[in-house]
């Protein structure tokens, strides 16, 4: 064999166990992350909170507690997170939102949300219904995302 054959097939194997490799670990954490979603169904509450404020911010920017920021890895504490300014009672409160429905997440209006300690994973207004979602079309990287993972979604429930 030539030398171009021999790169050829080096390489061709490398690939090879890269994709076996992270078929592997997409598995393992595909199983941690339905184990940490059912934990986090089980300590979901109701709450009813007027919604001030929501930006994308850095996750040091947000406001959150530092027991927060000081737990999450040091990769991702520059990543910017849906971030929701409510006033839940008397208090005000900052907490994470699911990156699905913020863009449904209407602001200076009292909705009924399902939190799990500081997360937001669903919202439902209280009085007149969810604001209507601009049909606008998005882009980049993350939209593409979440449009796969919905048409994902939308497959296995037809199954």
């Amino acid at each position: 064999m030539n030398t171009l054959g021999i790169v050829l097939l080096v390489i061709a194997i490398v690939l090879i166990i890269a994709i076996v490799v992270l078929y592997f670990l997409g598995k393992k954490a595909q199983a941690r992350q339905e184990e940490q979603k059912a934990q986090m169904d089980a300590v979901a509450q109701q709450v009813s909170m007027l919604i001030i404020d929501k930006k994308r911010l850095k996750m040091k920017d947000s406001g959150l507690p530092e027991a927060i920021v000081s737990a999450t890895p040091w990769y991702a504490r520059n990543s910017k997170v849906p971030v929701v300014k409510a006033k839940v009672g008397p208090q005000m409160m900052t907490l994470i939102c699911d990156a699905e429905i913020f863009d449904e997440m209407p602001v200076k209006k009292e909705v009924k949300a399902t939190v799990s300690g500081l997360y937001i994973t669903k919202v439902r207004g209280l009085r007149g219904g969810n604001a209507p979602v601009d049909a606008k079309k998005k882009k980049g990287l993350r939209a593409w995302a979440l449009n796969k993972r919905k048409e994902l979604e939308a497959q296995s429930k037809n199954k």
